[in-house]
């Protein structure tokens, strides 16, 4: 009775961790068998696996899974459907109407009114926590979302990571509260740059962000030979995407004044939304296109490859970026695009800059 109520217990457990208040979620047998052999040692010598198929099947007869039948098994005997779908969490008692009149002074009870299937005991305790917090925000000093969603639900991911907390991603916004009511701030994150020798912070002006890390090692060599495009005091690796994140770090860094900052990345879709969405997000920075690098890329036109696969294609952020070139240029640009080819940053070497000296 003992090995039977581990195997149940554990189960159950999984399957009420998983659960959704809206939503039904596919769960694949196999996967679930295998995350339960590696929790027990010995799972086999208790004969692990009918157990396991008396714990699914309790399971389906109190309806908390529903068996897919599409001719998929699971391969072993007696057999189980490889596929099921977990149900939909069942609602207990609704709140406490009195309760949620005590808490109205802060909060918008309206969603729950319209939706009570969120009305769960997991979710009030968690409108009770931030209550408490916004009783006494007016003390409280400003932190990162982080440390506040680790302080009032239990985890530093829980507004923003959607996948590993769906209940998390939207909870603000059920219950009407504002990320400034939390007083978190986001950080931009840090970000590697190279400062010219012999410059200091003050002495900046030009700034060069480049996409990928050869070329920024690249061209620190070339600004210390004085022979980088736009003799720039300063480098940023952008790595990828995440200068969209991070640009708002360098004025936490270095004094506020004009800039001039210039972009290079791969001749492709996703460099061309890198360039178009930080001119966007960042209006007040004076923020274009390396165009003299860019063309440099445009002569190794030969060493072009095959786009990568899953990029966005923009037509609105390939437009933004052709416009900055001439009409010759704008016609190689968009032969790249129709043979969805690009010319990756790593073109530009050492050896290949030799050729423009």
């Amino acid at each position: 009775m003992k090995k039977i109520n581990i195997i149940e217990t554990r189960v159950r457990s999984f399957i009420e961790d998983i659960q959704h208040p809206k939503q039904k979620k596919k769960l694949n047998i196999n996967d679930l068998e295998f995350q339960l052999r590696k929790l027990l040692d010995d799972y086999y010598e208790m004969d692990g696996y009918s157990l396991f198929y008396e714990a699914i099947q309790s399971l389906q007869d109190k309806g908390q899974l529903t068996p897919i039948h599409n001719n998929q098994h699971n391969g072993k005997t007696p057999s189980l459907p490889l596929y099921y779908w977990v149900n939909v969490k069942a609602q207990a008692d609704k709140w406490d109407r009195l309760g949620m009149m005590k808490l109205s002074d802060l909060f918008d009870f309206s969603f729950y009114e319209r939706h009570p299937e969120w009305q769960t005991k997991e979710e009030w305790s968690r409108i009770q926590s931030l209550y408490g917090f916004l009783q006494s925000s007016g003390e409280r000093e400003v932190v990162s979302l982080e440390e506040r969603s680790l302080e009032l639900f239990g985890h530093e991911e829980f507004l923003h990571d959607g996948v590993s907390f769906p209940d998390g991603k939207g909870f603000l916004a059920r219950i009407g509260v504002s990320e400034e009511q939390l007083k978190v701030v986001k950080y931009g994150e840090p970000f590697v740059f190279w400062m010219k020798q012999g410059k200091e912070i003050k002495d900046i002006q030009r700034v060069l962000i480049v996409e990928k890390l050869s070329f920024f090692h690249t061209s620190i060599q070339l600004l210390e030979s004085d022979l980088l495009d736009y003799e720039p005091e300063l480098i940023i690796y952008g790595e990828g995407t995440k200068i969209e994140r991070s640009f708002s770090f360098f004025f936490k860094i270095f004094p506020a004044k004009s800039y001039l900052f210039y972009y290079a990345g791969d001749l492709d879709a996703a460099g061309y939304g890198i360039m178009t969405r930080l001119i966007e997000k960042y209006p007040d920075c004076c923020i274009q296109p390396a165009l003299k690098i860019y063309r440099k890329m445009l002569e190794c036109l030969d060493q072009r490859n095959e786009q990568k696969s899953g990029q966005l294609q923009n037509l609105k952020y390939r437009d933004a970026f052709f416009r900055w070139f001439t009409k010759e240029e704008q016609e190689l640009l968009m032969q790249l695009w129709q043979e969805k080819k690009r010319i990756p940053q790593e073109v530009l070497t050492i050896e290949t800059w030799r050729r423009w000296m």
